[in-house]
């Protein structure tokens, strides 16, 4: 958890950082983002496992927060002979940087609008009693 935006303006932070932060992600999942981004290729769960080191159930878990923060895409791969098992990617680049952009621009309408209000008391002489989720 951030400790004060103040405190996050003064890190030295980097893009992984960037999209842990802004995605709730934790070091797993970012190393997890990051074996799949160097990868190349779309990979199982188990060839995350083996790159990062970790058990099937640790990658899989990260694999489905990544896929559900839009960062990963899931593919299924089918067999000749009937099955199939799915496949991970990272999305391009471009769009996650674009969705990133949209999330930040909208948490930044919402704070100045808090701020706004801080500044304003509502009807009963209370400043600042609302949240980002009332609105």
């Amino acid at each position: 958890m951030v400790d004060s935006v103040s405190a996050e303006l003064e890190r030295d932070l980097e893009c992984l950082d960037l999209l842990a932060c802004i995605h709730g992600l934790n070091d797993r999942d970012r190393e997890v983002f990051q074996v799949l981004q160097e990868a190349g290729e779309a990979l199982t769960v188990d060839d995350v496992a083996d790159r990062n080191g970790c058990d099937r159930t640790t990658a899989y878990r990260s694999i489905s927060r990544l896929v559900d923060a839009d960062v990963v895409v899931q593919s299924q791969v089918n067999y000749e002979q009937g099955g199939y098992y799915h496949v991970y990617r990272p999305r391009q680049p471009e769009t996650v940087a674009r969705d990133m952009q949209r999330l930040l621009n909208d948490w930044y309408a919402n704070v100045s609008q808090l701020i706004h209000e801080f500044e304003q008391p509502d009807a009963s002489g209370d400043a600042c009693t609302r949240s980002i989720r009332d609105q």
